[in-house]
């Protein structure tokens, strides 16, 4: 009897908890909208998006010790959309976009969502001269939307953007996602000496500008402003900090 016992648990199927409903991430098809309060919850990444990945590959060693800071590096692996929408920032072609934070790091979404709104509507960023409008949304049916922005810890970097080599330090583009790690989230870089608030700009600025189709570009000479496609994360290369697309 112990014997038939043993053999049925074996043969049971594993585990008893739903699986979480939504697109994946890097999956250009977005998750249909959530149908209950609460906000859509998507997974790391099972497909490879129809776009190159691009990302600021992580250095061989970390250059220097961050600024001090507190942030989890573990989350739940899925990212959780921010409810909410916000006015249109500037004039042009509309870019509506998509803010989401994985779910179990501690960071309110809704703050997160501020800071890439005042980020992206600021006049100095990628809508300056009526290039193009910002709008936040929380639809992600398909069409609802241009790109997202993410957030994410430091150990979910490779899950969201695989085979970019972030180490766990840069942030990437992945598909349709800007995606922000935690960590420089948090604590910035040392070649800008402790100004995270420029520094957070600047990181959702330049993986916005991924997503927008830009490339990297290097620094033009020593003293002079860094473009915001630079690499800043791994160093100014005598350039001056720069988070504007156009300062």
């Amino acid at each position: 009897m112990a014997t038939v016992l043993a053999l049925v648990d074996l043969l049971a199927p594993a585990g008893g908890s739903a699986a979480r409903v939504g697109a994946t991430a890097g999956s250009t098809d977005p998750a249909p909208r959530s149908t209950d309060a609460a906000a859509p919850t998507t997974t790391a990444p099972t497909t490879t998006p129809t776009a190159a990945a691009e990302g600021d590959a992580g250095p061989a060693e970390v250059p220097g010790a961050p600024a001090a800071g507190t942030y989890v590096e573990q989350g739940a692996g899925s990212v959780s959309v921010v409810p909410g929408t916000s006015a249109v920032y500037g004039t042009g072609p509309l870019q509506r976009f998509v803010v989401e934070v994985e779910d179990g790091i501690g960071v309110d979404g809704v703050t997160f969502a501020a800071a890439v709104e005042a980020t992206l509507g600021d006049p100095r960023s990628w809508g300056s001269g009526g290039r193009m409008s910002f709008q936040r949304v929380d639809g992600t049916d398909p069409g609802a939307y241009e790109f997202r922005v993410s957030l994410v810890n430091p150990g979910s970097m490779e899950r969201y953007c695989p085979g970019v080599g972030t180490g766990g330090y840069t942030s990437c583009r992945y598909g349709e996602r800007a995606v922000i790690n935690l960590a420089r989230w948090e604590t910035a870089v040392p070649d800008y000496q402790g100004d995270v608030a420029t520094y957070r700009q600047y990181v959702v600025n330049h993986e916005v500008g991924h997503a927008l189709g830009n490339g990297h570009q290097s620094c033009p000479g020593a003293g002079q402003v860094a473009p915001v496609m630079q690499q800043q994360t791994l160093g100014l290369d005598g350039c001056a900090k720069n988070a504007w697309p156009y300062p």
